[in-house]
């Protein structure tokens, strides 16, 4: 195992780390965002008027987008598994 082929495995863990990530906690952003202008706007100052949306929108972008996060993390197991037998020597 050469040190490029570790440091392209980590690449890729990364990648596909960045990728579940950013569906899950960018939806997350933009309603916090919406909230807090709104809260600037009409100054209330209730915290749970931002955490009950931005939950509720984690909760149904993991339930819609659960399946594409699945393929991702399988395709690159199976990836990974795959190249296994390249490994052996």
């Amino acid at each position: 195992m050469t040190p490029e082929f570790v440091v392209t495995l980590g690449k890729g863990a990364l990648e596909v780390t960045l990728v579940m990530m950013a569906v899950l906690l960018l939806p997350a952003l933009v309603v916090g965002v919406v909230i807090g202008v709104l809260q600037a706007a009409t100054q209330i100052n209730e915290m749970t008027l931002s955490f009950i949306p931005k939950l509720l929108v984690t909760a149904l972008v993991l339930v819609v987008g659960g399946p594409y996060l699945l393929e991702v993390l399988t395709d690159y197991t199976t990836q990974i598994f795959g190249m296994i037998p390249s490994l052996v020597h």
